[in-house]
């Protein structure tokens, strides 16, 4: 197996945990089948490589999630007939680039029905987007490409780092640069802010719901974050897709659609921080854009760490404790 960093192992272990809790737990009741495609294997032998133990607190806490998945969607332990079978399936990582996070996805093909969900172990990042010369954010994130301006701005600084790597063989590191928050991140954020409420004002009302988007996935999906003796099952309910009652049969907790916002508030600076910015969205989102370099050696991008610091009051979201 090629070498995996340890969270993504971890992530993946728990991505088969939730699989496998639902194939047991449904088995009885309705027909599933499991899709054992090359992600599936790869998270098998991600389980499989920790001890007994691990392993046994992974089926634990997927078990808590499961059962609470199975109280607000009926439909998947209800099948219309044996021929409704329910398919487990692992995705590929490169779905998460065309805006799908889902990790694990429910299918019932004959109901033209899916869930998915996005497991997550122990962190709550959402993207992970890089900045550079040639990468035109408005376009990729927002479906309106930068401003002209916006490159002119940002080209002296990441011409610098590109020529500083060329010269050194690609050897020279961040920390020879002194204060390289001040030179280089500053200028950067700058221009990425200035570029986001430009073309906010070129585009009411679209911008913001399209950072959105892209930031959580263009699918409905519930995010599963798993915690030390805790699971959290947040629902992202964008198009109404989820928590959809089965015949007679409604779900046990009610989940609303998320609201997503129509403008931009406001673009600052974390206090006292030359990394971070804050973006506050209208209906209860907020933002923050963490830049730093992903590697010790210098190289000519810079890359994202997104969070979600708030969301809409009709975000759903249960902690469930394990004992």
């Amino acid at each position: 197996m090629v070498k995996i960093a340890t969270q993504t192992i971890n992530g993946k272990a728990f991505e088969y945990a939730l699989l496998n809790e639902f194939l047991e737990r449904l088995k009885p009741f309705t027909s599933v089948s499991v899709i054992e495609n090359e992600p599936y294997k790869t998270a098998l032998k991600c389980f499989v490589s920790f001890e007994e133990k691990e392993q046994g607190h992974y089926k634990l806490v997927a078990s808590f999630a499961v059962n609470f998945l199975l109280d607000i969607e009926p439909r998947l332990a209800n099948g219309i007939s044996n021929q409704d079978i329910l398919q487990l399936e692992i995705v590929a990582d490169k779905a998460g680039q065309t805006g799908d996070v889902r990790d694990v996805l429910a299918i019932r093909s004959m109901q033209k029905w899916e869930i998915g969900i996005s497991a997550k172990n122990n962190h709550r990042a959402v993207k992970h987007s890089r900045l550079s010369n040639d990468i035109d954010f408005g376009k990729k994130w927002l479906g309106f490409p930068c401003s002209l301006e916006y490159f002119q701005e940002i080209k002296p600084v990441f011409d610098h780092l590109a020529n500083l790597r060329t010269a050194s063989k690609a050897t020279q590191k961040w920390d020879t640069l002194g204060d390289y928050h001040t030179s280089v991140y500053v200028p950067i954020l700058d221009a990425f802010k200035k570029e986001l409420l430009h073309l906010e004002n070129k585009n009411p009302g679209i911008v913001a719901e399209n950072l959105i988007k892209y930031l959580i996935g263009n699918q409905d999906f519930y995010k599963v974050i798993k915690g030390k003796n805790k699971v959290e099952i947040q629902a992202y309910n964008l198009h109404g897709t989820l928590n959809l009652p089965f015949e007679n049969i409604k779900p046990k907790a009610k989940i609303q659609r998320l609201k997503l916002p129509n403008r931009l508030i406001e673009v600052v600076y974390q206090d006292n921080s030359k990394t971070t910015i804050l973006v506050t969205l209208s209906e209860g989102w907020q933002i923050s854009f963490r830049i730093h370099n992903a590697s010790s050696r210098i190289e000519p991008s810079l890359k994202f760490d997104i969070n979600l610091v708030s969301a809409p009051h009709s975000l759903f979201s249960n902690q469930l404790f394990i004992g």
